[in-house]
């Protein structure tokens, strides 16, 4: 409202309040993401959690490919200050909405609330189970090395393939809607006993298109092949994203289960923006491409981690045995 309020008395909006509000946002998104993965197992059944976090997942998947189409529509015919109080109004929708839904409460905590108590316990309690605490090093590792290259889209699409923005978009929109797609394919057939080897093969899926497309020629032909590659780069995304969010938050009871999700979304939160830290200046001295190829291989390594180390490859046929004794 105050970005709205502000472009409405001035001319333009002033750029130091557009990242205050943006700061702002991460700042609440870093107690939305968590507290939101954290209710799904407590409402839904043990045996459906896959196929909800697939199911919101292809929510999410949908909003990419709407959203900057919608926008797009909107600003030519809406000015930019009162564009921005959609925002408002979709916060108002999305309290309403929970008004009418109930989430179990859990147990109160006695305890005073530390912060960097129990962000150390959180951590120390994703790191005491093996096979997570593995999962967790190959993830941060992944998104450090492959999280810049999707960033690096555009400038790929624009300065390799010496395409168009639309051209670049339309990568975008490609990507997503192969997101889409397999994430309605979790949502509706996402009941496997053993996710494990879908995990690694949606790891070898995006190594291997990924790290092609960095071979590809700077041309339109090329291009062309950069848009089929992107359809099951897409398409496999959300396996390694869904179902191990979903093996994570079976394997915590809820009053455990916000703090170590925090911590979790910390972690890879953070390595995506040290990777593009070094990213950019790589783009620049060796090229956009080389980081594709790069991307790609650390998928690749992320696959065969997975594959070799037996606590991790193995998590799920054990989670699994676990789940059924507790039952």
């Amino acid at each position: 409202m105050i970005l709205s309020i502000s472009g409405t008395l001035f001319q333009t909006l002033p750029l130091w309040l557009i990242f205050v509000s943006l700061l702002m946002r991460s700042i609440a998104q870093t107690f939305q993401m968590p507290t939101i993965q954290a209710i799904l197992p407590t409402i839904v059944p043990t045996q459906e959690v896959t196929r909800v976090n697939g199911q919101l997942g292809m929510v999410q998947s949908a909003n990419l490919l709407i959203a900057p189409a919608l926008g797009a529509m909107l600003f030519s015919i809406i000015p930019i200050n009162l564009l921005i109080l959609l925002d408002v109004l979709g916060v108002v929708l999305g309290i309403g909405i929970l008004m009418f839904g109930q989430i179990p409460a859990n147990q109160k905590q006695e305890t005073q609330l530390q912060v960097l108590h129990n962000t150390i316990l959180g951590f120390h309690q994703l790191m005491v189970i093996k096979g997570l605490r593995y999962m967790t090093i190959i993830g941060a590792v992944f998104t450090l090395l492959y999280m810049p290259c999707v960033g690096m889209y555009p400038l790929m699409t624009m300065a390799y393939f010496h395409g168009s923005v639309g051209q670049a978009g339309l990568i975008e929109v490609v990507y997503s809607a192969g997101m889409l797609i397999g994430g309605t394919i979790i949502g509706l057939f996402g009941k496997w006993k053993n996710r494990m080897p879908l995990v690694i093969t949606a790891f070898f899926i995006v190594g291997i298109t990924t790290a092609i497309s960095g071979f590809l020629p700077g041309n339109q032909q090329g291009f062309y092949w950069f848009i089929l590659l992107n359809i099951p780069a897409g398409l496999a995304n959300p396996y390694f994203n869904t179902l191990l969010m979903a093996m994570i938050q079976q394997s915590f009871s809820p009053e455990q289960l916000g703090r170590v999700l925090g911590v979790l979304n910390s972690l890879l939160n953070l390595t995506g923006p040290m990777g593009l830290v070094i990213a950019g200046p790589l783009a620049d001295s060796l090229g956009v491409e080389l980081l594709l190829i790069i991307a790609g291989v650390s998928a690749i390594a992320a696959g065969l981690a997975s594959l070799l180390i037996p606590v991790v490859r193995n998590y799920d046929r054990q989670l699994q045995r676990r789940l059924k004794q507790k039952a």
